[in-house]
């Protein structure tokens, strides 16, 4: 009876396997220094400055100031804009939607683009987590550290995110469909095609645990759903320790 009250893990074996292994992964490609001590990046006037009227030129300065906290060369990245006018959901063979392009990275010979849906322009912390993902394409894909056709591909660049310090913007507006699911290599389980809200939860713990925030001021920005799962996977790693992914990796 006693188990009733014992911590347990926001997600499945395999989730919980794949979190901790990529960011050991993601720590010795950017540097431990990243997840640890940098700021997290929070939807306050402190993180994003620069007013904003969903105008090319707005955007522009929001890319530019995510290209600094993702570490990448604003110089060497283009905007461009484009509207879905399909109104046409789609739907696959179980009746389920079918994602819409929020973004997408284009790399060139010389340069890379970054395109955003016009839809989004209205909601600047949305369109912060959407530019983001789209970098992250650019950290991982186009300075060659993964090749394209891994099999976690989505799901590594949402977690660089997280690891960058603005998991929050995206774990507000996960991007999980149905539709999406497939299973993790060798096994029968399901596989998301992007980070669910306990994976962005579980992942945010280990940022909290490795900071020793037992109860850090930024999740009051995150919803609910999300919240809760940061707050068990946090429990859990206190009282268990249980994660390849280890504060003493810090030392």
């Amino acid at each position: 009876m006693f188990g009733w009250f014992r911590p347990t893990c926001p997600v499945d074996p395999n989730a919980k396997n794949w979190v901790e292994r990529r960011l050991q992964w993601l720590a010795s490609e950017f540097g431990l220094d990243i997840f640890v001590r940098r700021a997290m990046i929070l939807p306050l006037e402190e993180f994003f400055p620069d007013a904003y009227d969903a105008s090319l030129k707005s955007v522009r300065v929001l890319l530019d100031r995510v290209c600094r906290y993702m570490d990448a060369d604003p110089r060497l990245v283009e905007l461009e804009l484009f509207t879905d006018r399909n109104e046409v959901w789609l739907v696959n063979d179980r009746g389920q939607y079918l994602p819409r392009t929020a973004g997408l990275y284009d790399e060139r010979s010389h340069k890379t683009v970054i395109h955003l849906e016009t839809s989004q322009l209205d909601e600047p912390m949305t369109l912060v987590g959407t530019i983001a993902h789209e970098l992250a394409h650019l950290r991982l894909l186009g300075e060659r550290r993964i090749p394209d056709d891994v099999f976690d591909n989505e799901l590594l660049t949402d977690l660089t995110v997280v690891f960058h310090g603005l998991g929050l913007f995206l774990a507000n507006v996960p991007r999980t469909w149905p539709s999406d699911f497939t299973t993790w290599p060798g096994s029968n389980g399901r596989k998301p095609e992007y980070m669910t809200q306990p994976m962005f939860g579980y992942a945010l713990a280990h940022a909290a645990w490795f900071r020793q925030e037992p109860k850090p001021a930024w999740i009051k920005h995150l919803r609910m759903d999300a919240r809760a799962s940061f707050k068990q996977g946090l429990r859990y790693l206190l009282e268990t320790g249980d994660s390849q992914f280890k504060p003493g990796h810090a030392r």
